[in-house]
């Protein structure tokens, strides 16, 4: 090789193009194909948002471009405004933690058939919302517990009789202190639960039927999926 250095590094050099130019190529139709789907996907998220009740809300995908690596020559990061006259800004700089749940769940249930994520927890996703949204938002979560587990905290009875197993957590006074503690809740005890996030009081027959309504729909809408 040393006595036939440059025919040497010709060969390795035209290798190394050859390689770069497959590289390019195959870059170009990703970022391509990328674009495309990125149109599509946006509409889909924002439709999903609308029904969260974002009500004037934009969402696009921003390509810039890098260096070619495994990944591609794309660059891609989400951005979205979610009040009127608000400029667009990066999904990782919205700073409600409940805006931000909604936002997750609207992602998540478009991409539910595809995304291989096992758990998924959610807080504060009630933050600003109320009935209709959050029966939607309930909706959602059965849809996509089909395929992945969701642990969500949530203080909407709406929201809280999807769930295929209810967890109440307490806050108690002891020695001084304040301790948290959590217990599974059956089948009664969760209908007792629904009573209070609705307002009723223990044995109040109107709040003890609407619970009830709410559970019916709830198991014959997961039934049904």
């Amino acid at each position: 090789e040393y006595e036939n250095y440059d025919e040497v590094v010709a060969a390795r050099k035209a290798e190394y193009d050859r390689a770069y130019k497959k590289l390019m190529n195959a870059a170009s139709l990703l970022s391509s194909q990328r674009k495309k789907t990125a149109l599509n996907f946006s509409q889909d998220i924002i439709n999903a948002l609308i029904q969260l009740n974002f009500l004037d809300v934009r969402f696009e995908a921003e390509f810039e471009e890098k260096n070619p690596d495994s990944t591609g020559t794309d660059n891609v990061r989400f951005m979205i405004s979610t009040n009127p006259g608000e400029d667009m800004k990066p999904l990782a700089k919205i700073a409600s933690g409940g805006e931000l749940s909604r936002i997750m769940l609207a992602i998540k249930s478009v991409m539910a058939e595809t995304d291989v994520s096992k758990t998924l927890i959610f807080d504060e996703i009630d933050a600003g919302i109320s009935g209709k949204t959050a029966k939607v938002v309930g909706e959602k979560f059965a849809k996509i517990a089909k395929t992945t587990q969701i642990i969500a905290v949530s203080h909407l009875a709406q929201i809280a009789c999807m769930s295929d197993k209810e967890f109440l957590i307490e806050k108690k006074e002891e020695g001084g202190k304040t301790r948290s503690y959590i217990r599974p809740l059956d089948q009664e005890e969760q209908k007792a639960e629904i009573v209070r996030l609705l307002g009723g009081e223990n044995g109040e027959k109107a709040a003890l039927l609407h619970a009830e309504e709410l559970l019916e729909k709830a198991r014959n809408f997961k039934a049904g999926l």
